[in-house]
């Protein structure tokens, strides 16, 4: 079976080596469906998904947002006293070359029988977790079998009362998404999906069925955006992005900053940029289409929300700055 290296090489006639040199360190995989998104070598998909020797010159933390010393137990992630991560799969379609948890990529997860125990009785003794998220890897990479297996476990603890699922499936192997699935899902609500689209090329006719299987389903769905350095850091794009989002029923919930992962630095743009295209959003389009501007901050303390410099106080009232830059005086309490 050709590799997607192998396959890119020979499609767009480059030179394989220095792309293998970074995959000796950095694993590559790309699903057949995302690698048929790409138009040209430096495309917005392309710049996702295939290797660059920049990831390897990059002085950056491994783990800058602290997992390691905020987990308790092997693959349980307790940042926020109510809600915990767990990193049910080690696995993804796609090796996104910024991920956050990059330095991971291929490596294998604690026995899934004895942390599976280990995490479910560490929430089962904290009654303060209301809201488990389900992430990795990537959650629906396991099979039915496996995923209701979880599903179910949680359910059975009382002050469970939210579950969130973080997938990029939807777009990178949209076919995962079947009937069988969602009926599954469906069975444990309340039950959340956030999936990832990075740019309007990633809404194909198939990740839109995708989507529409799981929101007919029932579940409330979600979209995190990377903020990425030639990929999606400009206004028109992001705008697009947030609009083909809300079409196919998926609401913009974060645009992140780019967290500081060793091997990802030449995906980061400046604060600037990215309160700049919020700036951009804001009464241009539909307030559906405005997602929070987030930074998580390194050391594990947490989530920031960025938001624009249009409103200031002055004396007893509050001066804001309108979309089309008109400066208005409103009267506060």
């Amino acid at each position: 079976m050709r590799s997607p290296i192998d396959h890119l090489s020979s499609r767009f006639a480059i030179d394989p080596a220095p792309l293998e040199t970074v995959a000796a360190r950095y694993p590559v995989r790309i699903s057949p469906h995302y690698l048929s998104l790409i138009q040209e070598p430096g495309d917005p998909i392309w710049l996702q998904c295939v290797p660059d020797p920049r990831e390897l010159d990059d002085d950056q933390l491994p783990d800058p947002l602290d997992e390691e010393r905020l987990s308790p137990v092997p693959g349980l992630i307790h940042r926020y006293p109510d809600r915990v991560v767990w990193l049910v799969s080690n696995d993804c379609a796609v090796f996104c070359r910024f991920c956050m948890r990059k330095r991971r990529l291929g490596q294998p997860l604690p026995e899934p029988r004895e942390s599976r125990e280990a995490v479910l009785g560490y929430i089962a003794s904290r009654p303060e977790i209301r809201d488990v998220i389900l992430s990795g890897g990537d959650p629906l990479m396991l099979s039915d079998a496996e995923l209701e297996a979880i599903l179910s476990a949680l359910r059975g603890i009382p002050h469970v009362e939210l579950i969130r699922i973080g997938s990029r499936l939807p777009v990178t192997l949209p076919q995962r998404i079947t009937p069988h699935l969602c009926a599954i899902l469906k069975k444990y609500h309340p039950l959340y999906l956030n999936t990832h689209f990075n740019h309007p090329l990633e809404i194909t006719p198939q990740a839109a069925q995708a989507c529409a299987l799981l929101a007919d389903a029932g579940i409330p769905l979600g979209n995190q955006t990377v903020l990425l350095k030639g990929v999606n850091d400009d206004p028109a794009t992001m705008t697009l992005l947030m609009q083909r989002l809300l079409a196919i029923r998926v609401r913009p919930y974060y645009l992140h900053q780019m967290d500081l992962v060793q091997g990802t630095g030449h995906f980061r743009t400046s604060v600037a940029c990215g309160v700049g295209i919020m700036a951009a959003l804001r009464g241009h389009t539909s307030g559906l289409a405005n997602p929070y501007y987030v930074i998580d901050l390194p050391g594990g303390k947490g989530k920031v929300p960025l938001l624009p410099e249009t409103v200031r106080r002055e004396g007893g009232g509050l001066v804001i700055t309108t979309y089309t830059g008109e400066v208005v005086e409103f009267e506060d309490i």
